[in-house]
């Protein structure tokens, strides 16, 4: 069973930055995909950014191309997702998740492993 673990949330004001983190204690984030989503309050779980196991691929959601990167470190067992020109509309609970196999993906449901989020308020 693969556990992810995120971190970084936080109150930020808008215009503000932020960089969250995921790691995987006991495991190893080599040859999966990770993703970052994020739910707002009464709203569905929507992807945010992804990276292949190789870093070579990252996707991002056009909310947040241009003011997120997400960067791996599979040494360190983290990815992680720098946040920067923050606004209330990126305010949400950020998952991150993983998944095996070639491709990456933007649906949730193609992810096997969830960690338990973290929560970003980004006050106007």
């Amino acid at each position: 069973q693969v556990q992810l673990k995120e971190s970084g949330g936080g109150l930020v004001q808008a215009g503000g930055s932020l960089r969250l983190s995921c790691t995987t204690p006991g495991g190893s984030f080599n040859g999966y995909h990770v993703g970052w989503f994020r739910q707002a309050a009464g709203q569905e779980r929507e992807f945010v950014a992804r990276i292949g196991w190789s870093s070579s691929t990252t996707d991002y959601a056009d909310s947040v191309k241009g003011r997120f990167t997400i960067s791996r470190d599979n040494d360190k067992k983290t990815v992680h997702l720098q946040m920067r020109s923050l606004r209330p509309e990126d305010a949400a609970v950020y998952y991150c998740a993983s998944r095996s196999g070639l491709y990456g993906s933007r649906d949730l449901r193609d992810y096997d492993y969830w960690g338990q989020g973290t929560q970003v308020t980004v006050s106007s």
